[in-house]
Protein backbone atom coordinates (compact mmCIF):
# COMPACT_ATOMS: atom_id res chain seq x y z
CA UNK A 1 0.00 0.00 0.00
CA UNK A 2 2.99 2.46 0.78
CA UNK A 3 3.87 2.41 -3.15
CA UNK A 4 0.63 2.87 -4.49
CA UNK A 5 0.14 5.72 -1.55
CA UNK A 6 3.27 7.52 -2.38
CA UNK A 7 2.69 7.60 -6.47
CA UNK A 8 -0.62 8.97 -5.68
CA UNK A 9 0.85 11.67 -3.43
CA UNK A 10 4.36 12.38 -5.31
CA UNK A 11 3.59 11.22 -8.44
CA UNK A 12 7.40 9.23 -8.94
CA UNK A 13 8.12 5.77 -8.86
CA UNK A 14 11.73 5.89 -6.89
CA UNK A 15 12.89 9.01 -7.78
CA UNK A 16 11.12 8.83 -11.64
CA UNK A 17 8.04 10.94 -12.87
CA UNK A 18 6.93 13.53 -15.36
CA UNK A 19 9.63 14.67 -17.67
CA UNK A 20 11.84 12.55 -16.73
CA UNK A 21 13.84 10.56 -19.62
CA UNK A 22 14.01 7.19 -20.41
CA UNK A 23 17.34 6.87 -19.13
CA UNK A 24 16.10 8.06 -15.42
CA UNK A 25 12.94 5.88 -15.63
CA UNK A 26 15.57 2.62 -16.66
CA UNK A 27 17.57 3.89 -13.64
CA UNK A 28 14.72 3.51 -11.60
CA UNK A 29 13.27 0.37 -12.65
CA UNK A 30 15.78 -1.63 -14.43
CA UNK A 31 16.67 -2.39 -18.03
CA UNK A 32 13.83 -4.87 -18.66
CA UNK A 33 11.02 -3.70 -20.48
CA UNK A 34 9.14 -3.70 -23.54
CA UNK A 35 9.52 -0.57 -25.79
CA UNK A 36 6.96 0.29 -28.29
CA UNK A 37 7.75 2.74 -30.35
CA UNK A 38 5.49 4.41 -32.83
CA UNK A 39 3.98 7.97 -34.08
CA UNK A 40 7.07 9.73 -32.91
CA UNK A 41 6.26 8.49 -29.20
CA UNK A 42 7.45 5.72 -26.87
CA UNK A 43 5.83 3.78 -24.57
CA UNK A 44 7.79 1.55 -22.13
CA UNK A 45 5.94 -1.29 -20.75
CA UNK A 46 7.28 -2.46 -17.25
CA UNK A 47 4.46 -4.84 -16.08
CA UNK A 48 2.77 -3.08 -13.62
CA UNK A 49 3.96 0.28 -14.63
CA UNK A 50 3.73 1.96 -18.10
CA UNK A 51 5.18 5.08 -19.09
CA UNK A 52 4.42 7.68 -22.24
CA UNK A 53 7.23 9.39 -23.55
CA UNK A 54 7.15 12.05 -26.26
CA UNK A 55 10.00 14.45 -28.02
CA UNK A 56 10.62 18.31 -27.36
CA UNK A 57 8.59 18.56 -24.83
CA UNK A 58 8.95 21.60 -22.49
CA UNK A 59 10.57 21.15 -19.05
CA UNK A 60 9.30 21.60 -15.85
CA UNK A 61 10.78 25.51 -16.13
CA UNK A 62 9.50 25.99 -19.60
CA UNK A 63 12.56 25.12 -21.63
CA UNK A 64 12.26 22.80 -24.45
CA UNK A 65 14.22 19.83 -24.81
CA UNK A 66 14.54 19.39 -28.50
CA UNK A 67 15.32 16.23 -29.48
CA UNK A 68 14.98 14.74 -26.30
CA UNK A 69 12.29 12.35 -25.40
CA UNK A 70 10.40 12.67 -21.48
CA UNK A 71 7.42 11.13 -19.60
CA UNK A 72 4.06 12.79 -19.95
CA UNK A 73 2.14 10.82 -18.55
CA UNK A 74 2.94 7.05 -16.96
CA UNK A 75 0.18 4.70 -14.61
CA UNK A 76 0.43 1.92 -12.13
CA UNK A 77 -1.15 -0.93 -14.04
CA UNK A 78 -2.61 -2.81 -10.93
CA UNK A 79 -5.49 -4.72 -12.61
CA UNK A 80 -2.53 -7.05 -14.21
CA UNK A 81 -1.40 -8.25 -10.82
CA UNK A 82 -4.67 -10.11 -10.68
CA UNK A 83 -2.65 -12.48 -12.96
CA UNK A 84 0.65 -12.77 -12.24
CA UNK A 85 3.24 -10.79 -9.11
CA UNK A 86 6.26 -12.34 -10.69
CA UNK A 87 9.31 -9.90 -11.58
CA UNK A 88 7.56 -10.34 -15.05
CA UNK A 89 4.91 -8.25 -13.99
CA UNK A 90 6.37 -6.53 -10.91
CA UNK A 91 9.90 -4.95 -11.54
CA UNK A 92 12.67 -6.09 -8.96
CA UNK A 93 13.23 -2.74 -7.64
CA UNK A 94 10.02 -2.23 -6.71
CA UNK A 95 9.90 -5.93 -4.94
CA UNK A 96 13.02 -4.41 -3.18
CA UNK A 97 12.09 -1.48 -1.71
CA UNK A 98 8.48 -2.15 -1.06
CA UNK A 99 7.94 -6.17 -0.92
CA UNK A 100 5.45 -8.30 -1.84
CA UNK A 101 2.44 -7.17 -3.56
CA UNK A 102 -0.65 -8.13 -3.51
CA UNK A 103 -3.18 -9.28 -6.30
CA UNK A 104 -6.07 -7.05 -5.39
CA UNK A 105 -6.14 -3.04 -3.78
CA UNK A 106 -8.84 -2.65 -1.78
CA UNK A 107 -9.59 1.97 -2.69
CA UNK A 108 -10.85 2.31 0.88
CA UNK A 109 -7.61 1.09 2.32
CA UNK A 110 -5.64 3.27 -0.46
CA UNK A 111 -7.70 6.13 0.18
CA UNK A 112 -6.94 5.89 4.17
CA UNK A 113 -2.86 5.53 2.94
CA UNK A 114 -3.35 9.30 1.21
CA UNK A 115 -5.26 10.61 4.02
CA UNK A 116 -2.51 9.53 6.37
CA UNK A 117 -0.29 11.44 4.21
CA UNK A 118 -2.04 14.76 4.73
CA UNK A 119 -3.74 14.43 0.91
CA UNK A 120 -7.83 14.57 0.39
CA UNK A 121 -9.29 12.87 -2.55
CA UNK A 122 -12.54 13.73 -4.26
CA UNK A 123 -14.39 12.10 -6.67
CA UNK A 124 -13.83 13.41 -10.38
CA UNK A 125 -17.20 13.47 -11.83
CA UNK A 126 -15.53 14.00 -15.57
CA UNK A 127 -13.59 10.45 -15.24
CA UNK A 128 -16.52 8.64 -13.87
CA UNK A 129 -18.49 6.43 -15.80
CA UNK A 130 -21.21 3.73 -15.18
CA UNK A 131 -17.90 0.75 -14.97
CA UNK A 132 -15.61 2.95 -13.40
CA UNK A 133 -14.63 6.11 -10.67
CA UNK A 134 -12.20 8.26 -10.69
CA UNK A 135 -10.80 10.09 -7.83
CA UNK A 136 -7.81 12.55 -8.11
CA UNK A 137 -5.96 13.82 -5.28
CA UNK A 138 -5.16 17.33 -3.76
CA UNK A 139 -1.92 19.14 -5.05
CA UNK A 140 -1.27 15.79 -7.09
CA UNK A 141 -1.39 15.08 -10.74
CA UNK A 142 -2.75 11.28 -9.81
CA UNK A 143 -5.69 10.09 -11.20
CA UNK A 144 -7.55 6.93 -8.96
CA UNK A 145 -9.63 4.40 -11.17
CA UNK A 146 -12.04 1.99 -9.18
CA UNK A 147 -14.17 -0.61 -10.11
CA UNK A 148 -17.64 0.81 -9.63
CA UNK A 149 -19.36 -2.01 -11.33
CA UNK A 150 -20.89 -4.61 -9.07
CA UNK A 151 -20.57 -7.52 -11.80
CA UNK A 152 -17.49 -6.02 -13.40
CA UNK A 153 -17.39 -9.50 -15.69
CA UNK A 154 -21.27 -8.91 -16.58
CA UNK A 155 -24.16 -11.16 -15.57
CA UNK A 156 -23.63 -14.53 -14.54
CA UNK A 157 -22.04 -15.91 -11.00
CA UNK A 158 -19.93 -13.72 -9.04
CA UNK A 159 -16.11 -14.33 -9.54
CA UNK A 160 -14.52 -14.43 -6.24
CA UNK A 161 -10.97 -14.45 -7.71
CA UNK A 162 -11.63 -11.55 -10.24
CA UNK A 163 -12.06 -7.69 -9.34
CA UNK A 164 -14.44 -6.28 -6.96
CA UNK A 165 -16.60 -3.27 -6.56
CA UNK A 166 -13.90 -0.85 -5.00
CA UNK A 167 -10.64 -2.71 -6.45
CA UNK A 168 -8.33 -0.10 -7.67
CA UNK A 169 -7.81 -0.61 -11.23
CA UNK A 170 -5.16 2.11 -11.95
CA UNK A 171 -3.55 5.17 -10.80
CA UNK A 172 -2.66 7.33 -13.57
CA UNK A 173 -0.26 10.57 -13.78
CA UNK A 174 -0.64 12.48 -16.41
Amino acid sequence: MDFYAHVAVSGEVLGAGLDAGPGAWEAALGATCLDVPGDGLLRRDYGLVEINFSPDRPGRHGQMRRGQMSCFGFGVKIQRLLYDQSPRTVPPPLLRTYGEFTPRVPFEQLRTAVLDLGRTIELDERGTSNDMYCYRVSASAARIHVVADPDPYGPGDPDPDGHQKGDVWSIDVW
